[in-house]
C-alpha cells in the first residue's frame, strides 16, 4: 500500500504514543510506500529527512505539488518533474506581474515553482485571477491566510495521482492524510483518505459526502492509525491502541553508561582463559562513573569486547565488582577483531577524528566503513535497550557512539538519553564537510541533554545543528567567570544552554574534566616517587626543565614546538647549556600506519637540534618516544619548571591539569604554557597562553615563562591550582548527571537570544 500524508497538523501531529506507533508500523513494513505531501518547499523538508525518529520516505510532494522527489536520493523524479517546469513561468514572472498589487505579503519561506503570499480573503480579487490566467498559472487559497500561484493545472494531487500512476501502484491501495483546505486536491483523485481530527472547518465541508473519506475524531498520527484500521489497509493485530506499550522490553538498571572501554582490563592467557583485573592506569574518568554504582544502585556499563567472539564462551554479561558494585553488571557487546578494526582503529581515527580537530583535508571517508559503523552503534543501541529500566537514565561516551541517539530513542523513547562529547567539536564549516553529517546531527538531536568541555564547543554544536532543522534557541547564560570570554582563541562570551528542534527541548552544557586530586597527592606521598623525584634533580643540576608530554598526534602540535625550541636556543645564545626540554611522546598503536611520516618528521628534528646544539654533558632535548607510567610522569611534572603544551586543536588536554595539580599539591611555582586552541585554555585562568600556528609565539612565551618573576609564577599557580583542585573529576561527574535530571524540567524564566 501507499500512505501518501501532509506533515504539519498531520504527520507530524498527534501524542507521541500515536507516532511512535505508526512511524515503527512503517518503518518494519517492507510493502508500505510513503510519500510525504506537503506545502512546505523542498529545502523545509529536508531537516526532516535528518530526524531519525521520523521515516525517511520513499517519495516527496513539495511545494503543494510543485516540486517532486526521491525521499532517499533527493533527485527529482521524472518525466513527472519535467513535465511540471515546463507549466511555470519563473518565480520573477510572477512576483514582478504582482508588483504593486494591495494586500499581498510575499512569504519568506524556501520554495521552488510556486509563489507564496499571505493575504486577507478580499484581496482576493478578479484582477488578481486575470494576472493568474495570463500567466498560465492557478491560485490556491487556504485557511483564510495562504495564497499560492502554481503551474497550471498543477497541485498536490495532480502530482500524486501521476506518481501513483507512474509506480504502477492499485489507487485502492492508496491513503490520504490531510488536516487543511489545500489538502483537498489528494482527496479529490478517489483515493481513499482520512481528515485527521482538528481539520480545517473547509477541508471537513469539502469532504463531507465523500463516503471514501474518513473524518476522525483523532488527532495527527492516531487519526491515521484509526484509518488503517477502518479502510483494513493493515492487520488489526499490528494496530494496538495509542499508550499500548511498543517499546523494546525493559532492563533493570537505573542508570546505563555506554563507554569504548570495559571498566576493567582484559587479556587472554595461554590455555585461552580470559583474565579480568582493575586498570592498572584508570583515566580518572572510569574510577568517577564506577563511583555512581557504590551506593548498590542498579546499573549496567555498556562496552565492546572481542574476546571470544564468534565463540560459544562469549560472556555477554560479567560482573565488575561484587563487593564495591553489587549493584553493576558489564554488559558487552560481541564485536569481532575485523569490526574493532574498522569501527575504531580506522574508521574513527581516519575520518572522524582528523575532521573534528580540524584538519579535514586529511579525513579519508569510506561508505563501507560508515556501514560497519552504523551496525556497530546499532549494537551498542539494542544493548542498552535490553538493560535500561523503564525512564532510566543513559549516559553516552563520545563520537565513536555517535549514531547510538538515533536507534535508542526508536527503541526507547522513554529513556533519558545524555551524551557527552569528549573531543573537540568544530565549526559548521568544518564539521560539514562530512558525508553523514545529517545523520550524525540528527541522532544526537535524540539526546536529552548533550554536554562538551567548553562553551566554544557546545556552541560550535548548536550552529552545525542549525544548518541540519529549524532550531529555536530557549536559554542562554554567561559564560564568566568559569570560563574565559576574550582571552583565549576558544573563548566565548556566551553559550546556548536550552534548544528546541522538531518539538523537543534538548539542554547543552560545558562541563570539563576534572582530575583525581587525591591520587596524584597519594604518587607524591609514595617513598618511591620521593626517590624518584630526589633522582630527576640531582640529574638536571644546573638546568631549567621544559617539560611537554603528549601522544604522537598532527594535532598536538609537537613538531611546531621543537622548530619552536630550535629557534629560541638559535636567537638566545645564553640559554645553551642551561635548558633543556624534556619531549615524551606516547607512541600509536603499531597498526596506526597514519603517524608514520610524522614520527620521522620529529625523529628528525630532534636529531637535528641535538646535531647543533649539544654540547659535552649537555643535551637540549631529551627525547622519550615511549608510554612513561603515571607515577613515574608525576615525578617529571614535579621537576619542570616550566610545562609546554602546544597542541594545535585540543578538546580539553588533562595533563595540563596534571602538571598544576602536581605543583600546586607541592606548592611549587612551575609555569604553565597553554595552547589556546585547547579547551582547558578557556578554564585555566593563570595558564600563559600561546598560539601554537605562530612558531614566533611559541619561542616567546617559552622564553617569557622562563625569566617570568617569582612572585608571578606563584601567583599564577595558586589561581590554577584552586580551579583544578575545585572542579575535580567528582564534581565533573555529579554535576554533569545533575544537568540531566533537570534538562526535562521547564525553565521558571525562558530566555530567547537575539
Amino acid at each position: 500500500m501507499l500512505i501518501a500524508t501532509d506533515l504539519d497538523g498531520t504527520f507530524l501531529a498527534g501524542d507521541t504514543d500515536a507516532r511512535q506507533q505508526l512511524y515503527q508500523l512503517i518503518t518494519n513494513d517492507p510493502d508500505i510506500t510513503l510519500v510525504f505531501v506537503t506545502g512546505r518547499g523542498l529545502e523545509a523538508v529536508l531537516p526532516l529527512l535528518s530526524d531519525p525518529a521520523i521515516p525517511v520516505p520513499h517519495y516527496v510532494i513539495a511545494d503543494v505539488g510543485a516540486t517532486v522527489v526521491d525521499g532517499r536520493t533527493r533527485q527529482a523524479v521524472q518525466p513527472l518533474q519535467a513535465d511540471i517546469d515546463a507549466l511555470w513561468p519563473g518565480e520573477r514572472a510572477v512576483s514582478e506581474a504582482l508588483q504593486g498589487i494591495p494586500g499581498l505579503q510575499r512569504q519568506e519561506v524556501p520554495q521552488q515553482r510556486r509563489c507564496s503570499y499571505f493575504c486577507d480573503s478580499d484581496a482576493v480579487t478578479d484582477d488578481l485571477r486575470r494576472i493568474a490566467h495570463e500567466l498560465n498559472c492557478d491560485l490556491l487559497y487556504s485557511a483564510d491566510r495562504y495564497l499560492d500561484f502554481l503551474p497550471r493545472g498543477v497541485n498536490k494531487g495532480s502530482t500524486l495521482r501521476r506518481l501513483v500512476h507512474d509506480l504502477g501502484v492499485d489507487m485502492h491501495q492508496v491513503l490520504v492524510a490531510g488536516d487543511t483546505l489545500n489538502d483537498l486536491s489528494m482527496f479529490e483523485q478517489g483515493f481513499r483518505g482520512v481528515c485527521v481530527g482538528e481539520s480545517e472547518a473547509a477541508l471537513l465541508a469539502a469532504t463531507a459526502d465523500r463516503t471514501r473519506v474518513l473524518h476522525s475524531r483523532r488527532v495527527g498520527c492516531a487519526g491515521i492509525l484509526e484509518a488503517l484500521d477502518f479502510f483494513r489497509f493493515v492487520d488489526r493485530a499490528l494496530l494496538l491502541p495509542p499508550g499500548s506499550d511498543t517499546m523494546a522490553p525493559c532492563g533493570k538498571s537505573e542508570l546505563v553508561i555506554v563507554y569504548h572501554r570495559l571498566p576493567y582490563e582484559e587479556a587472554i592467557d595461554e590455555d585461552g582463559t580470559i583474565l579480568r583485573r582493575p586498570h592498572r592506569s584508570p583515566n580518572g574518568i572510569i574510577p568517577t562513573l564506577l563511583s555512581f554504582f557504590a551506593d548498590g544502585r542498579k546499573g549496567s556499563w555498556i562496552a565492546w569486547s572481542s574476546a571470544h567472539a564468534g565463540d560459544a564462551r562469549f560472556e555477554t554479561h560479567t560482573t565488575v565488582d561484587r563487593e564495591q558494585y553489587p549493584g553493576l553488571r558489564c554488559a558487552r557487546v560481541e564485536l569481532s577483531s575485523q569490526d574493532v578494526d574498522i569501527f575504531y582503529k580506522r574508521f574513527s581515527k581516519e575520518a572522524f577524528w582528523p575532521t573534528l580537530h580540524t584538519f579535514w583535508e586529511r579525513a579519508q571517508f569510506r561508505e563501507d566503513d560508515w556501514q560497519v559503523f552504523l551496525k556497530v552503534n546499532r549494537l551498542f543501541a539494542e544493548r542498552t535497550a535490553a538493560e535500561a529500566a523503564h525512564g532510566a537514565t543513559v549516559w553516552l561516551h563520545d563520537y565513536n557512539l555517535w549514531m547510538v541517539p538515533a536507534a535508542l530513542r526508536e527503541l526507547r523513547p522513554d529513556l533519558k538519553i545524555a551524551f557527552f562529547h569528549h573531543t573537540y567539536f568544530p565549526s559548521a564549516d568544518v564539521f560539514n564537510v562530512m558525508p553523514w553529517r545529517r545523520d550524525i546531527v540528527g541522532s544526537l538531536l535524540q539526546c536529552d541533554y548533550i554536554g562538551f568541555h567548553i562553551p566554544r564547543q557546545a556552541e560550535n554544536f548548536v550552529d552545525v545543528a542549525r544548518g541540519v532543522a529549524p532550531l529555536r534557541v530557549l536559554e542562554t547564560k554567561n559564560c564568566a567567570p568559569r570560563f574565559l570570554t576574550y582571552g583565549c582563541a576558544v573563548g566565548l562570551d556566551e553559550m546556548t544552554t536550552a534548544i528546541e528542534v522538531h518539538g523537543r527541548r534538548i539542554g547543552i552544557g560545558a562541563h570539563p574534566v576534572g582530575l583525581d586530586v587525591g591520587r596524584i597527592g597519594r604518587i607524591l606521598a609514595d617513598a618511591q616517587s620521593a626517590r624518584l623525584m630526589d633522582r630527576l634533580r640531582r640529574e638536571m643540576t644546573g638546568q631549567r626543565v621544559i617539560l611537554s608530554v603528549e601522544r604522537l598526534d598532527y594535532t598536538k602540535g609537537t613538531l611546531e614546538k621543537l622548530l619552536a625550541f630550535e629557534q629560541l636556543l638559535e636567537q638566545n645564545e645564553e640559554l645553551r647549556q642551561k635548558v633543556t626540554l624534556i619531549a615524551v611522546c606516547v607512541p600509536a598503536a603499531s597498526e596506526m600506519t597514519i603517524y608514520d611520516t610524522l614520527q620521522t618528521q620529529i625523529e628528525q628534528a630532534v636529531g637535528r637540534i641535538n646535531g647543533r646544539f649539544s654540547r659535552v654533558g649537555w643535551t637540549p632535548v631529551q627525547f622519550f618516544f615511549r608510554p612513561i607510567p603515571f607515577a613515574e610522569l608525576v615525578a617529571y611534572y614535579a621537576i619542570a619548571d616550566v610545562m609546554w603544551i602546544t597542541p594545535l586543536r585540543d578538546g580539553l588536554n588533562l595533563v595540563s591539569k596534571e602538571y598544576v595539580a602536581t605543583q600546586g599539591l607541592m606548592q611549587g611555582g612551575g609555569v604553565l604554557v597553554l595552547s589556546e586552541f585547547a579547551g582547558a585554555a578557556a578554564e585555566l585562568h593563570g595558564a600563559i597562553l600561546t598560539n601554537p600556528h605562530d612558531r614566533n609565539d611559541l619561542r616567546d612565551k617559552c622564553l617569557y615563562a622562563l625569566n617570568i618573576h617569582r612572585a608571578e609564577a606563584e601567583s599564577r599557580l595558586r589561581e590554577l591550582f584552586a580551579i583544578v583542585q575545585h572542579n575535580d573529576i567528582v564534581r565533573w561527574g555529579a554535576e554533569f548527571l545533575a544537568a540531566v535530571e533537570t534538562a526535562s524540567e521547564p525553565p521558571l524564566q525562558t530566555v530567547m537570544a537575539a
